[in-house]
């Protein structure tokens, strides 16, 4: 078996310690950190976000395959960085104003950078011109919003209206989740794209940051 293949198969399990090792093991026999985090790392987490999809695996061993990725990437983080690999999008991501929730949207997030993107966390209970002016701060594609409250999924209509006003409307993807949201809604408040969980969140992303 392959050390790549190994560490995939160490994160799905969410051995972090081993996947460490085998990150460090991968780097010392002259593999690039790019093809340890694509073939390894991201190949794991892609295959644990196609099982949580299908309801094969739940919550807990997501974020233990999470944290054992990101053992492996912490020592890959430099290594990119001086071959001038970047992330292949950036994403805002938060929970609306008035909303506390982060159990989602940290998913969410595991998921994306389990694609290779960059997210820019921005918490809860974020009002809308903090998603924008992050956006316009860093150059995001995407802002990604939740709500897990009927009371506060109004929020994202002013979040799309805040993007409008600040004349980004054109450069930015903006994508709703979250219990109460669904595809009628994200169409009437003039958002992008709803998804229904969190593997289709990240899927969905990774696909418009490559175009």
């Amino acid at each position: 078996m392959s050390i790549l293949n190994e560490i995939s198969q160490n994160l799905q399990q969410g051995k972090a310690k081993n996947v460490k090792e085998l990150v460090q093991q991968a780097i010392r026999e002259g593999i690039s950190a790019k093809v340890i985090l694509e073939e390894g790392l991201l190949a794991g987490m892609s295959i644990i976000g196609a099982k949580f999809k299908n309801n094969e695996v739940y919550v807990p061993d997501v974020l233990i395959a999470a944290r054992a990725m990101n053992a492996g990437s912490e020592l890959l983080k430099s290594l990119l960085a001086s071959n001038g690999v970047k992330a292949t999008g950036k994403v805002v991501l938060g929970t609306v104003k008035g909303d506390l929730h982060d159990i989602g949207k940290n998913l969410v997030r595991m998921m994306m950078e389990g694609k290779g993107l960059e997210v820019i966390d921005i918490g809860i209970d974020v009002p809308a011109d903090k998603f924008v002016h992050t956006a316009k701060e860093v150059g995001a594609q995407i802002i990604a919003c939740s709500a897990l409250l009927t009371t506060t999924m109004g929020e994202m209509k002013t979040i799309v209206e805040a993007v409008k006003e600040a004349g980004i409307r054109d450069k930015v993807t903006i994508m709703i989740g979250g219990a109460p949201v669904n595809e009628n809604f994200c169409k009437s408040i003039g958002a992008d794209i709803y998804t229904p969980d969190a593997a289709s969140a990240a899927e969905e992303a990774a696909r418009v940051c490559s175009k």
